[in-house]
């Protein structure tokens, strides 16, 4: 064998274990749209043989989903290295927030009817994002580098957005009375939507054109630079650009029948409605999680928070008038209003984050303050 074949063979061996979240992906999809109703079949089985299968499948289901997931974020990752930031960012953001946008609308437009679901995604999104993802980033961040700095003007402009939007689509709809319980009016409802996607098409101006170096590193450190060499795109934007939608495709053709499992596992359980939204969140934000993490622990704080605050502006500003645009035109019932012990946590959260984001520099306190609002958060999930 010659030198030049052995290198084309390394090199087609080394592209299809990069693009193994694709063909594995690929294989799911042809396994469930093929034979999936005898896959499935485990659904109405309520013996332990049933309960088993359903189980096998909803972890098959849910480890595909999220390496495809982590298969975009290494897209997405070679995409900012090409376009530069805050446009890699933005490219992460909206492309994982697209899953979960998808996962609800097929959940709502097929099945039983679950008008709780959206706002409970939501919640859970926001709960995850400001406390886990933001207290976690900040504690390790700290535990390696003592204290770290961020560009302030990005964080406050972040939170003021997130803030405005969190408070007008889940707490404000349930102290409305021209409906009865914590639902909108079609016409609260449009008006709602249209202002949700202009906030937040205005933050994309600031974000990305006219004010963009308020989201970019204060100071590049040696971590970094090493980890943007050591991740340098290899291919073209192209290239990157239609692998990423192709690792995104299994993400969301398998929704439909990862969400029939979430919602058997509840029912059969007895678990809180609420559990299935915080699934579809830890499957939606892992890749994004695990970034933040990563980028926290080489000290660049500012793509940690870049991410972290990204994804639940992105969740609110995206998934609330997509929702909103399905139960109009389809009359599904929607219920954005939060209850009150979810209210509480969820204005607390707010209050610590703009704490947290003042310009200090941050430390292990703020980061151990934000899990423990999680913790609560978890805690009444199960136990309101």
């Amino acid at each position: 064998m010659t030198k030049s074949t052995t290198a084309a063979s390394t090199r087609i061996a080394g592209a299809i274990r990069e693009e193994l979240p694709v063909l594995v992906g690929a294989a799911t999809m042809a396994a469930f749209y093929t034979a999936g109703d005898v896959l499935l079949s485990s659904v109405n089985d309520h013996h332990l043989a049933g309960h088993l299968q359903s189980t096998a499948m909803f972890l098959w289901l849910f480890a595909v989903m999220v390496w495809c997931a982590f298969g975009v974020v290494h897209h997405a990752e070679a995409l900012a290295h090409r376009l530069g930031e805050p446009y890699g960012t933005l490219i992460l953001t909206i492309a994982v927030i697209s899953i979960e946008v998808t996962i609800m609308a097929i959940v709502m437009l097929s099945g039983e009817p679950n008008p709780t679901l959206p706002r409970d995604t939501v919640m859970a999104v926001l709960m995850i994002v400001l406390n886990g993802m933001v207290g976690l980033s900040i504690l390790v961040g700290a535990l390696r580098h003592v204290q770290q700095q961020y560009n302030l003007q990005g964080a406050v402009v972040f939170l003021a957005v997130i803030s405005s939007l969190a408070i007008i689509s889940l707490v404000l709809p349930t102290f409305t009375t021209t409906t009865p319980g914590a639902t909108l009016s079609p016409l609260q409802a449009t008006v709602f939507a249209v202002l949700t996607v202009l906030l937040y098409g205005g933050f994309l101006m600031i974000q990305t054109v006219r004010h963009h170096t308020f989201f970019r590193e204060p100071v590049e450190s040696p971590a970094a630079a090493k980890h943007d060499a050591q991740h340098a795109a290899r291919h073209s934007i192209g290239y990157h650009s239609v692998l990423l939608v192709l690792t995104l495709l299994p993400v969301v053709l398998l929704s439909k029948p990862l969400a029939k499992l979430i919602n058997y596992g509840i029912e059969d359980l007895g678990a809180p409605v609420a559990l299935g939204g915080v699934i579809i969140a830890i499957l939606v934000l892992s890749p994004e999680g695990l970034s933040a993490y990563q980028a926290a622990t080489r000290n660049q704080l500012q793509r940690s928070v870049n991410l972290s605050l990204g994804s639940a502006l992105s969740t609110i500003g995206l998934t609330i008038p997509t929702m909103i645009a399905i139960s109009l035109f389809t009359g599904i019932p929607l219920e954005l209003g939060l209850d009150p012990d979810m209210i509480v946590i969820l204005v607390l959260t707010l209050f610590i984050t703009q704490i947290t984001f003042s310009g200090a520099p941050t430390n292990i306190l703020t980061g151990v303050v934000h899990l423990v609002l999680f913790a609560a958060f978890m805690v009444l999930i199960f136990n309101p």
